[in-house]
């Protein structure tokens, strides 16, 4: 099979993560392996390994039909039969297929923003999906909403799946004392809600004085990102709480940590639960997309109601106050994303399925 993974930027984020993954791991399983970055460029760039066809588009606006031709001179270059999108670069995808009709489309969903009927623009993406030859869900209720919503029969849940990233540089150095660190890896965007941990932390802060709480994620400096420093302003908590933006030695930066947490409002399946994870931490998080399918209540870490602070709170001051707790969830954690969220388990059954909706290159067009 000859393929392209299209994603809009290369900055670190969980789509954007596992766009390079599947490049990468494809590279040495496919006759041809490539990625496109449609409007930006970002850290993630790094990652892509030798093997790995690149190409920028430089997209200046949605219907940028010099960027179009540019990607269909690479397909034509290339001979790519299927294009993989993530995300909102379907739109790119789709566009293509009308100036160049061979290539087929896969769609990989990333978002857990609204699975309901009023998830945004679902009749925009009903109308591409004619366009679609299979989608990827990283859910199981975007699979199901998939399968009631769109007009594409081949529809499949893949888990998201983590690998070993390229070794960095340590450079990001965590404030606070070793062996006392919370740390939160999500960009600063509302659907992740750092809101309900900074209640949290203004909760409980004062009984465990010598915890510090860490934010780490791309900063874009917008209202959410300033209303998060002043609520943190506001609960006199600026020793207590760090905000980092974006980083690339996340690995390392995992390890300076002791707890993992999540308190999104909605959520995909998170590159960064899986992190947490492959580094052997505990998790408190919110009961929210895949997460209560990767943490196991109890035994590899807590699950909260979504917005509850209450049980948030009760839930990580019992790992605060354990450390054998943390060590053992730690390693369940660690056992289930290496025996089911692993590069291996992942890809071997994407290549049944694409060998089954007749996109291996013996059907090829």
């Amino acid at each position: 099979m000859r393929i392209i993974q299209i994603i809009d930027s290369l900055d670190v984020g969980g789509a954007e993560k596992m766009a390079v993954c599947y490049a990468n791991s494809l590279a040495t399983r496919m006759e041809f392996s490539g990625l496109v970055a449609t409007r930006k460029e970002g850290c993630l760039k790094s990652e892509i390994k030798e093997g790995v066809e690149y190409l920028f588009l430089q997209k200046k606006h949605r219907l940028d039909l010099k960027a179009i031709l540019r990607l269909r001179k690479f397909c034509k270059q290339n001979d790519v039969r299927t294009i993989q999108a993530h995300s909102s670069s379907f739109f790119v995808a789709c566009i293509l297929k009308v100036l160049y009709p061979k290539v087929k489309i896969l769609w990989h969903d990333h978002h857990g923003i609204d699975i309901s009927p009023r998830r945004q623009g679902t009749l925009y993406l009903q109308l591409f999906s004619f366009f679609f030859k299979g989608i990827i869900s990283v859910n199981t209720q975007l699979e199901e909403w998939a399968k009631r919503k769109l007009f594409c029969k081949n529809i499949i849940y893949l888990q998201n799946f983590v690998v070993a990233e390229k070794e960095h540089s340590k450079q990001t150095f965590l404030n606070g004392e070793k062996g006392k660190r919370v740390l939160y890896l999500a960009n600063l965007r509302l659907q992740k809600n750092h809101f309900l941990l900074l209640d949290v932390i203004q909760k409980i802060h004062l009984q465990y004085t010598d915890w510090t709480f860490h934010f780490v994620g791309n900063d874009m400096n917008d209202q959410y990102s300033k209303d998060i420093k002043s609520r943190i302003a506001a609960f006199g908590i600026e020793n207590v709480v760090f905000v980092y933006g974006l980083k690339q030695d996340v690995s390392h930066i995992i390890n300076q940590c002791d707890i993992g947490v999540f308190t999104s409002n909605s959520e995909g399946l998170p590159v960064a639960l899986l992190e947490y994870g492959l580094n052997k931490k505990p998790v408190v998080a919110t009961e929210v997309g895949q997460i209560p399918f990767i943490v196991e209540h109890n035994k590899s870490g807590f699950i909260s109601e979504v917005k509850n602070v209450a049980a948030f709170s009760k839930n990580l001051s019992k790992l605060i106050r354990d450390e054998q707790l943390r060590a053992d969830f730690g390693e369940v954690m660690h056992r289930t994303v290496m025996e089911n969220y692993s590069e291996e388990a992942v890809l071997n059954k994407y290549i049944s399925w694409v060998k089954r909706i007749k996109i291996h290159p013996l059907h090829a067009e």
